[in-house]
């Protein structure tokens, strides 16, 4: 097995700024690093366990298919506080079947992000006799 260090999803961005002022400034991502200079500069975010690095410029939008799945304690803050900031809410928090709380948002290139909160009685956070 390949023994992974670290990991960071790139994104190419029709719009490097763009992507810039709604990843940092909108969704409010930490900054990790940034190198190069220029419009095309890339910039990487804290994104929980990984990164996200915004870098390059694209002609066309990356793959339809692209999701975010993104984490956090409070959903309902998290919309209020997305909302707030100008995010384009796809879809208001909901308890999904499977248990989850998930609210979505689009973000630039038509990426679509997932916010997540998993509530204490899921069984990814319980497991009984532990």
């Amino acid at each position: 097995m390949v023994h992974v260090l670290s990991s960071r999803i790139l994104l190419r961005p029709t719009d490097p700024e763009r992507s810039r002022a709604f990843y940092g400034g909108t969704l409010g991502l930490a900054v990790a690093r940034e190198f190069g200079t220029g419009p095309e500069r890339g910039t990487v975010y804290f994104l929980g366990g990984g990164f996200l690095e915004i870098s390059g410029r694209a002609e066309e939008p990356s793959s339809p298919g692209l999701r975010l799945w993104l984490q956090v304690d409070d959903v309902a803050a998290a919309h209020a506080e997305l909302g707030a900031a100008g995010a384009e809410v796809l879809r208001p928090p909901l308890r999904e079947p499977w248990g989850l709380e998930e609210m979505w948002i689009a973000a630039p290139d038509g990426v679509r992000i997932c916010v997540v909160e998993v509530p204490a009685d899921h069984p990814m956070r319980y497991r009984p006799g532990l």
